[in-house]
């Protein structure tokens, strides 16, 4: 795998917004005491930026490592407003992130997969699509989609009867702790 260590400050931005938000996709899936000023690293087998169309694209065995939170996927594209429409002139914008194949998220805690994920900053909503699975410890909580709204906290996980028309349920396993005697 070959480390990508171009677009620093492009890579800083994009996990200074996705730290706070696709990674916390289990209603605290970071524990909210996330701290997104942590060291960077993306390593993926390649990158491609797009300028004309704001984009910058990492393909194959992408591998996002910022603290104690893990996630991967096949690709991740970051949609970039340029740097002259910044609202304050400063670098690039990012205005969202996708995240397309074998999306997962971890913290030593909690881990979040699905087939992919979307981050819309402006909004502050998460999505992840396509079989997803929340774990923490024993407890796991399936579904066909999921989104979590960042500003309140609130999380809702949808079937495919209510994302497209399908049969599909949501399913939850709530072990209940063992008390030690």
């Amino acid at each position: 795998m070959k480390k990508i260590t171009g677009l620093f400050l492009l890579a800083g931005i994009l996990l200074g917004a996705m730290g706070s938000s696709l990674v916390i996709a289990q209603s605290a899936l970071t524990g909210g005491e996330y701290d997104t000023n942590q060291p960077l690293e993306i390593t993926a087998d390649s990158l491609e930026v797009q300028q004309d169309n704001q984009q910058a694209i990492f393909e194959g065995n992408v591998d996002v490592k910022q603290g104690e939170i893990r996630m991967r996927a096949d690709k991740l594209i970051v949609y970039y407003a340029d740097k002259n429409t910044a609202k304050d002139g400063g670098p690039a914008n990012i205005k969202k992130i996708d995240a397309i194949g074998n999306v997962f998220l971890s913290s030593p805690r909690e881990t979040a997969e699905g087939e992919t994920g979307t981050y819309d900053v402006n909004s502050k909503r998460v999505d992840l699509r396509g079989n997803v699975v929340l774990t923490q410890g024993q407890n796991v909580l399936r579904g066909d989609k999921m989104t979590l709204n960042m500003v309140t906290g609130t999380s809702r996980v949808e079937s495919a009867a209510t994302t497209d028309g399908g049969t599909g349920r949501v399913k939850g396993i709530f072990v209940p702790e063992q008390k030690a005697e």
